[in-house]
């Protein structure tokens, strides 16, 4: 069992472990329970009604979360001739087709986000091993495989988020930050909620929502009640 240090068990003990607490309520406990000096991201954990094992019940897709997630983005765009010029328009940080792909080959990462025109996935489909590894290949699914790039950028850059059923059937994701207002971290909650909600398999039978739990980093897990989302 992991140990925590005296900061940690002094604001866990705000926490009551198996109680489940509305939305903006466990928010707000979230925020004052979070111990480190640093801004904190507000993680949110959401154990899903499904076999992970059957790809019928996968859950995956994409939610712009309306406040950001408190990071910015760097966007790498694959793309060539006016589509590159489009990119660079729309505030990529990096733009480039063989010669990023060079890069990449030699050890470079230095972005959060690949997107490319589906004219070159023949070429960086050759770096599959590379970005698969590191959840970075786009993917049409996720709006990163498009000729419509200044549209990904800008959805990126403005806190468009992925998310993914897991092996364990959770879904992982960034909330924001710990500095954000408490209403904003709501706002940022109910949009990944009614995304799942929308992402519901067909497949799917019984209890959809099971569990969701928010954290900061370094914080105590608070457990959310759901009832009103069910």
């Amino acid at each position: 069992m992991a140990k925590h240090g005296k900061k940690y068990n002094e604001v866990a003990k705000q926490v009551t472990a198996d109680a489940l607490y509305e939305p903006a309520e466990a928010i707000e406990l979230v925020k004052k329970t979070a111990p480190a000096k640093f801004d904190e991201t507000v993680d949110i954990a959401v154990r899903l009604g499904v076999d992970p094992r059957k790809q019928d019940q996968a859950v995956r897709g994409v939610v712009v979360l309306p406040h950001g997630t408190g990071k910015t983005k760097r966007v790498l765009v694959f793309a060539k001739g006016d589509k590159a010029k489009e990119a660079e328009a729309a505030g990529a940080d990096f733009v480039g087709d063989q010669d990023m792909i060079n890069k990449i080959q030699q050890g470079w990462f230095e972005f959060d986000v690949c997107v490319a025109t589906p004219d070159m996935m023949s070429e960086v489909g050759k770096l599959g091993r590379l970005l698969g590894g590191k959840g970075l290949m786009p993917n049409p699914k996720a709006g990163t495989v498009t000729f419509d790039v200044t549209k990904a950028v800008q959805e990126i850059k403005a806190g468009k988020i992925e998310y993914r059923l897991d092996k364990a059937g959770q879904i992982h994701a960034p909330l924001g930050k710990v500095s954000f207002d408490a209403d904003k971290l709501s706002e940022n909650f109910k949009a990944l909620i009614d995304a799942l909600l929308r992402a519901k398999p067909a497949a799917a039978k019984g209890v959809y929502l099971k569990s969701v739990a928010i954290s900061s980093t370094m914080g105590p897990s608070v457990r959310v009640n759901l009832q009103s989302f069910r």
